[in-house]
């Protein structure tokens, strides 16, 4: 979610104080009028100028933005007229937009195409940026305004979305403590303090941990199994790590490697996936196990201050699952479906093992490459027959482009006069059904050691109609680079994954909000997945498909054959897909349901005991994210939230029943779901929304069906 980044008089002292410092260092962060944040910028859009921006604009022009949002604010809460929505709420939402500018780069350039110097201002920032939440949200006198406003919000008469903006302010205000007692809120800013600051630690440890991590293998007969290409690159890699001579293979973000699907070397195989497993766990300066052990007390204790018997519990409140028993129920209806469907995978691949005299026991490292001759013994479906039809560009311009113009009349031009901060990044002018231009469209698709592993999307810049501004997207993910004049081959996993960031994308185009802190992907968790996998259905969609998933060579369309052993492989394997998904929900929720009174956890015996308690400790299939490498619960915004994705999937997979009810990929359905779903941002109670374009509450059914589990 985007949570508008305000501050107070309060936290002057706070902000400005940075220790003592020599008068070099003083002289760097000064803010000079030539500062690219010091204006807006006249590109279009206003989005970022990037041949203008160096790595020593960002800390002075937060701690500018910092300053020039404390007088703004100061003047909202010292206020002598009466409070008034407009002279409170209006002009909380028209506060820091300097601010704004500076952190929507410099969020983007941290998480993307990081260096040093850009950590170190993370990590030095972070507590600030904490103290500034704390300095508005615990602020009496204007909590009392806000609180005066709510109180008589019947009696104002005020728009819907007026009105969903008074009581978001409200419950964010509760939630974070603003009817504690001084004492009491002074130990919450420590906490809070601490933690931001341990979380951006932790980031920067992690990306470490993947770099240092990535399998050296010295000797080429070691990678049989890949692709020439894929040798190429990997020998790229290592040459680019200063290693000539040797292969490299980088590390991605989950448990599981892609290239454990097709090394036939079985101790390669194995060095991979130790690699990955124990990537943050070497005791070395990138193990993040104590940072997590205390960020999670530190969440707990935060819980019990502000009156939550756990941190899952404070977190769940403006969630659509509000307690963390709804989620619990949720989870616990799919873990024996689940772990059953997976040992029966399992069984299947050890019998295939054993067909070969393989003479060992199926382990996690073995899972992807035997089951792909699983798949291939069932449905005759082979992974190398598929990849030449998906190219990058292909899927991105013939496919998520193309269904969203089918879908809702949009368009793209690509924009090659925009500067941007990497080669690879490419940026698209994003125009509406009748022609005008509506946003802009960044995308960064490459791997490379200086980005954040995963994939996601976010805004340069929010949509706000009382701002004036129209939304800058990108999208980021981390395929694996092609050498030199190769195409960029990606499986149908990765195409789907491209889907679901546009989905992500499609949410914030279509933002049509008069106020920031309701716009566009500023939803609940265990919404703002919805829209995003929702659009992971048309990268199969008949029409689509066809559309893109087209011979690299040829330009010849996959032969229906083919497509029809895709879609009857489409439940193959669910159950380890669904298994590790739930692992990982799970051991989210357990972390952040200890109590503040608990002892500082041993981070591995934490992990074993929390999954064997759900039945979730299968050793052939570990959990998606380890807890030593889970960045979404512990650094993006994901704490007790790694749930949503599977609660968003009951969400698309009802909604797109919807679609297959009433026709398919047509224009009209497509302008209905805009109109219902991805243009209302928060405006709306978001249980009212899916039940206004379902016509029900939310059913499992097509779920389980989707993954073969009914």
């Amino acid at each position: 979610m985007k949570i508008p980044f305000l501050l107070t008089v309060a936290a002057i002292a706070l902000l400005s104080s940075c220790g003592n410092k020599g008068k070099q260092s003083a002289e760097n962060d000064k803010f000079m009028p030539d500062n690219p944040f010091a204006k807006v910028s006249t590109l279009p859009f206003q989005t970022a100028d990037f041949s203008k921006i160096k790595n020593g604009d960002f800390k002075p022009a937060i701690l500018e933005g910092i300053r020039l949002q404390m007088e703004e604010i100061k003047a909202i809460a010292e206020n002598p007229d009466v409070p008034t929505f407009e002279n409170t709420f209006v002009a909380l939402e028209k506060s820091g937009q300097m601010l704004h500018r500076v952190n929507g780069v410099f969020n983007l350039l941290s998480g993307a195409n990081t260096n040093d110097t850009l950590q170190k201002i993370s990590e030095e920032m972070a507590p600030k940026q904490a103290a500034a939440n704390d300095a508005i949200f615990l602020n009496t006198k204007l909590f009392k305004r806000v609180e005066t406003i709510y109180n008589k919000r019947a009696e104002l008469k005020l728009d819907l979305e007026s009105n969903r903006l008074v009581e978001y302010y409200y419950q964010k205000f509760t939630l974070a403590g603003a009817n504690l007692n001084d004492a009491d809120k002074e130990a919450l800013k420590k906490l809070n303090a601490e933690g931001a600051g341990l979380e951006a630690k932790f980031t920067n440890k992690l990306l470490a941990a993947a770099k240092a991590g990535a399998l050296v293998v010295n000797d080429k007969n070691d990678l049989a199994g890949l692709s020439p290409e894929e040798i190429e690159a990997a020998a790229k890699a290592a040459k680019t790590a200063k290693m000539e001579g040797k292969w490299m293979i980088p590390l991605q973000n989950t448990t599981q490697q892609n290239d454990l699907q097709t090394l036939t070397v079985r101790e390669t195989r194995h060095k991979l996936f130790e690699a990955s497993w124990n990537r943050a766990e070497k005791g070395d300066s990138n193990d993040t196990r104590a940072t997590i052990s205390r960020i999670a007390m530190i969440r707990a204790q935060k819980a019990k201050l502000i009156g939550f018997q756990n941190y899952a519990a404070l977190t769940l409140m403006d969630q659509m699952a509000k307690k963390p028993e709804a989620v619990k129920q949720f989870l616990d209806r799919l873990i024996p479906n689940a772990t059953a469907k997976a040992k029966e995978e399992a069984a299947e691949i050890q019998k295939v093992i054993d067909q070969e005299k393989g003479g060992f026991k199926a382990e996690a490292y073995d899972w992807n490459m035997y089951s792909e001759k699983v798949r291939k013994a069932k449905y005759d479906l082979d992974e190398n027959q598929i990849k030449p039809y998906f190219v990058i560009d292909s899927v991105l311009k013939n496919g998520i482009f193309y269904a969203a113009n089918q879908l809702y009349g949009i368009s793209f031009k690509q924009r090659t006069d925009l500067p941007v901060y990497h080669p690879d990044v490419k940026v698209y002018e994003v125009f509406d059904k009748d022609g005008g231009s509506m946003a802009l469209f960044y995308c960064d698709y490459y791997k490379r050691s200086n980005k954040n592993g995963g994939a996601w999307m976010d805004n340069i810049v929010n949509q706000s109609k009382l701002l004036g501004l129209k939304p800058v997207i990108y999208n980021i993910c981390n395929f694996a680079k092609p050498a030199d004049g190769q195409p960029a081959f990606i499986s149908f996993d990765d195409a789907t994954t491209m889907f679901h960031e546009f989905g992500h994308g499609l949410h914030g185009l279509f933002a049509d909000q008069q106020y920031p802190s309701l716009s566009g992907t500023a939803t609940a968790r265990d919404f703002v997945e919805f829209p995003s996998q929702f659009n992971e259905h048309w990268a199969s969609y008949p029409k689509v498909f066809n559309n893109y998933a087209r011979h690299y060579k040829t330009g010849e369309v996959m032969p229906q054959a083919l497509v029809d052993k895709i879609k009857k492989a489409a439940t193959f394997n669910q159950g380890y897909k669904l298994t590790e998904l739930l692992a990982a929900a799970d051991l989210d929720m357990q972390w952040h349901s200890i109590a503040a009174d608990a002892p500082l956890q041993d981070v591995d015996k934490f992990e074993k005991e929390a999954l064997k308690n759900t039945h979730l400790d299968l050793s052939q299939v570990p959990p998606r994210y380890r807890s030593s490498y889970f960045l979404h619960i512990w650094s993006n915004g994901y704490a007790a939230g790694y749930y949503a994705y599977l609660w968003t999937e009951m969400l698309d997979d009802d909604a797109y029943a919807w679609f297959e009810e009433h026709g398919g990929l047509t224009r009209e359905n497509g302008q209905r779901f805009r109109d219902m779903v991805l243009s209302r941002g928060n405006t709306i109670d978001l249980a009212t929304a899916f039940r206004n374009f379902r016509g029900s509450d939310p059913n499992i059914g097509p779920m389980l069906v989707n993954r073969g589990l009914k």
